[in-house]
């Protein structure tokens, strides 16, 4: 068994839609109401890991946003943008720069240089897939023109 099958047997994670493996760790148990009149728990927790040949494509989160928390492994590559596809940037998480947060409805995609990098992400108010959009299921003739395609 590789390092990696033991950490998603040991975290027991499961497949992410938009690449990689996660297991949720915590939703909150009290509500907000977002400015749109959506309930949500008030914070969500996963855990999130992503191997050395795979992406976390790029999805937005509408109407919250979403703390990385870098954990161990690697160093992740982590990109973001405006919701229109402009003002790209690239972060590195890693030990010396543990923490990033991409505000809601930006764009994010995600990869990692090494054999995997384990993170936490933390979204508020919390996360529902109602609130998930990735870039690949949107017609092409709706998408922004996002850089970096090979995270499509």
């Amino acid at each position: 068994m590789t390092n990696l099958e033991e950490l998603i047997q040991q975290h027991q994670l499961k497949r992410h839609p938009e690449g990689g493996w996660y297991r949720e760790l915590h939703r909150s148990t009290t509500t907000v109401q977002r400015p749109d009149a959506a309930k949500r728990p008030g914070l969500t927790a996963i855990l999130f890991l992503l191997p050395k040949d795979e992406i976390s494509c790029w999805h937005r989160v509408c109407g919250a946003d979403e703390a990385w928390i870098y954990i161990d492994g690697a160093d992740l590559n982590l990109f973001q943008c405006k919701p229109d596809g402009s003002a790209l940037q690239k972060l590195i998480l890693n030990r010396g720069n543990p923490v990033h947060v991409v505000p809601g409805g930006w764009w994010q995609a995600a990869q990692c240089d090494g054999c995997y990098a384990l993170v936490s992400c933390c979204v508020g108010p919390g996360f529902d897939f109602a609130d998930f959009e990735m870039l690949r299921q949107q017609l092409e003739s709706k998408r922004p023109v996002l850089p970096h395609p090979e995270l499509i």
